[in-house]
């Protein structure tokens, strides 16, 4: 026993379950809009929410054990992750591979049980989820691979509650593609030296990390741009309005944490900050629906 809870607190450890944080929040701020003007939403909605929430849980632990079980020979050659779980020993790559299979059967389930349509698509939406592990191989765009696989959370999660597509949604993946690539981009540069000696792919490796800021601002700029575009098509009043503000003014506030000369503070870029975003995202467009549905 004490020997299986070490190894799942590691697996935990290693698929950053508290990371979930990030795409979540848009996925339920789909599902909202999505059962807004449904006349059978209260019935519906807890089930599909249940089926919704498991496979968000089996898709993000299946790419997050894919991805360190392809990445562990790089992993094990770079100072900032040979800590991780399988360079260290702590978990062997089959043990890990089995996790990335298991969690992705959970995943195609739980699809199955949302509608036809989820589940047909769920192979494509995998693709995705493993496909970007490979990306910093072949393209300095990998880092928006990253942003379309948490982008494709909003989107998923329309589907799951209509059984069909609204092309409105997608601005929303656009803008969560946009904003996880930006965070990624800033992430990655502290890997600049050791992507440029392995011949890894990146923005930082191919452009140097003061242009790639750059580059990450400029992605963060349009996404803020097509928040302000989704909150047109789905008709946002003030709380909706307010919220797209809020995630200009923390984008800005993120930004300040870290400078291309100072990388010091950017865990609390990364990983505080864009929870905050994201949650906060959620609050005000939940609380604009609850203000339009009362009035």
């Amino acid at each position: 026993m004490p020997s299986l809870w070490a190894r799942t607190r590691t697996t935990l450890e290693m698929i950053k379950w508290e990371h979930s944080v990030f795409a979540l929040p848009f996925a339920l701020t789909a599902v909202l809009l999505a059962a807004e003007g449904l006349p059978e939403w209260r019935r519906i909605l807890p089930g599909k929410l249940a089926w919704i929430l498991v496979a968000m849980v089996g898709a993000r632990s299946s790419a997050m054990a894919f991805n360190r079980w392809a990445d562990a020979e790089l992993d094990a050659a770079n100072p900032r992750t040979k800590m991780r779980a399988i360079p260290a020993g702590l978990l062997t790559r089959e043990f890990v591979l089995g996790f990335a299979l298991l969690t992705a059967m959970v995943f195609v389930a739980a699809a199955a049980e949302l509608n036809r349509l989820t589940l047909l698509l769920s192979p494509l939406a995998l693709a995705v989820l493993w496909g970007y592990s490979y990306l910093k191989r072949v393209t300095r765009w990998s880092h928006l691979g990253l942003g379309l696989a948490l982008g494709l959370a909003p989107t998923a999660a329309w589907i799951a509650v209509r059984g069909s597509l609204d092309a409105r949604i997608l601005v929303l993946t656009a803008a969560v593609t946009l904003w996880a690539g930006g965070f990624d981009v800033l992430y990655a540069c502290q890997d600049f030296e050791h992507d440029r000696a392995a011949g890894l792919h990146s923005l930082p490796q191919a452009m140097g990390i003061a242009a790639a800021f750059r580059a990450a601002q400029i992605m963060h700029f349009l996404m803020f741009a097509l928040l302000i575009w989704f909150g047109r098509l789905f008709h946002f009043h003030a709380f909706g309005e307010l919220g797209i503000v809020a995630v200009l003014l923390l984008l800005g506030y993120e930004h300040s944490l870290i400078s291309p000369g100072d990388l010091r503070r950017m865990n609390a870029a990364f990983f505080t900050m864009n929870g905050v975003i994201a949650m906060v995202f959620l609050g005000f467009v939940a609380g604009d629906l609850w203000v339009r549905y009362w009035r």
